[in-house]
């Protein structure tokens, strides 16, 4: 990549208007298939740059075209834009103006990167074999808007020959750039169990059959189906996350409802894992006189990054880090790329933006989020160099 310009130079000269961006779009944030301020914004930016823009892909994701003067391959950059119903409780001048709507995750950062990434870009049309696609995606956030894009034809017109992705990181120290071959995010599905029994008087529970006594039991049953039912070597998580049942204080309900996730690399043990709950929620619900049914739903597959495109991110994020400040471990959060992924070969890295000195270490999706703002510069310089690997080399 020596041949290429210094594209951390160049993210350095616009770190004013990447703040700039960011700071306006967490002041007015917007959750999933509502972006319409954000991607008007988005859409307006390219056009002005020079890209042919769509909008209106899965109601609200913009597409930016910008082709090159010789054909070649079609490079994809994916950028996600909606924030979640969530309070913030922080006090910066940029607070959310929007009661209950923040942006929790850094997708303000990556939709001003992704605007970074175009401005700089732009400039190395003349010299670009191949075509620059820059996807901004609605409703990352559980609504799964990477699978309504693609279902809207994202990765047609021109078919993506490979594919990049990015996400601040508060985990991680800024500074230090994290990638992985292979799973780098986990695949994440939801269940609910329905324990049901008989309600009735809380001063007659012999007269009633209790399911919240049963669910009670389930919750602490299913803490052993990881440690009994899968390979130490293996990543997995089941976590009950919810638990609700009854109306009042003195009334056996008749039914109670647990909620909860599965997360884990590998789809065949995911399998075993379901089967396992609902094995364990039925004996126990029997062993209490309750029954149970269990309901599942596949949210997103796990994001599985391949060989080639994640050796041209580290490459880039020496050039920009050092290879000291290069780090390689996975995530068991999840994240609706995974979709993209399984159709187009490409990588999902994350950007260091956690900064203990300041107290930029708030996990995501808590109301005091925040990140080290400097760290958008590592991350359009690693992306461009990433980009122009395959769109600007040499003859």
């Amino acid at each position: 990549m020596n041949h290429l310009p210094n594209f951390q130079q160049q993210a350095q000269e616009i770190f004013d208007d990447l703040v700039r961006v960011r700071r306006e779009l967490h002041q007015y944030p917007e959750l999933g298939f509502e972006e319409h301020r954000t991607s008007s914004l988005v859409a307006e930016t390219l056009q002005k740059l020079g890209y042919e823009v769509q909008r209106g892909i899965a109601q609200t994701g913009v597409i930016g075209l910008l082709e090159g003067r010789q054909p070649g391959p079609t490079v994809m950059l994916r950028f996600d834009m909606d924030a979640l119903p969530i309070q913030e409780m922080g006090h910066s001048s940029y607070s959310s103006k929007t009661s209950g709507v923040m942006h929790a995750c850094g997708h303000d950062g990556h939709v001003s990167m992704g605007l970074g990434l175009a401005r700089i870009l732009a400039d190395y049309q003349e010299q670009m074999t191949g075509t620059l696609k820059l996807v901004f995606q609605p409703a990352e956030e559980g609504l799964g808007g990477a699978f309504a894009m693609i279902a809207d034809g994202v990765l047609d017109a021109p078919r993506p020959d490979v594919v990049f992705a990015m996400h601040l990181w508060s985990g991680v120290p800024y500074g230090k750039i994290r990638t992985a071959v292979g799973p780098t995010m986990a695949a994440s599905s939801v269940f609910t169990l329905t324990v049901q029994g008989k309600g009735g008087h809380g001063a007659a529970p012999h007269e009633s059959i209790d399911p919240i006594l049963a669910a009670a039991h389930i919750v602490t049953a299913l803490q052993s189906i990881v440690s009994r039912n899968v390979d130490p070597q293996e990543s997995v998580v089941v976590t009950v996350g919810q638990m609700s049942a009854g109306t009042t204080f003195n009334v056996i309900p008749d039914h109670a409802i647990l909620k909860g996730t599965v997360r884990s690399y590998n789809n065949e043990i995911h399998h075993i894992i379901y089967r396992r709950i609902l094995e364990m929620a039925r004996s126990v619900s029997t062993a209490f006189r309750c029954s149970a049914m269990m309901e599942t739903i596949a949210i997103v597959p796990a994001v599985v990054n391949a060989v080639e495109p994640t050796e041209v991110v580290n490459q880039a994020a020496r050039l920009v880090v050092g290879s000291e400040n290069l780090i390689h471990s996975r995530e068991m959060a999840s994240e609706d790329m995974g979709y993209i992924l399984e159709e187009i070969p490409g990588c999902y890295f994350f950007i260091g933006a956690g900064n203990e000195e300041r107290g930029l270490t708030f996990p995501h999706h808590h109301p005091q989020f925040d990140f080290e703002e400097r760290a958008m510069v590592n991350g359009v310089a690693t992306m461009a160099y990433a980009a122009a690997n395959y769109l600007l080399k040499t003859r």
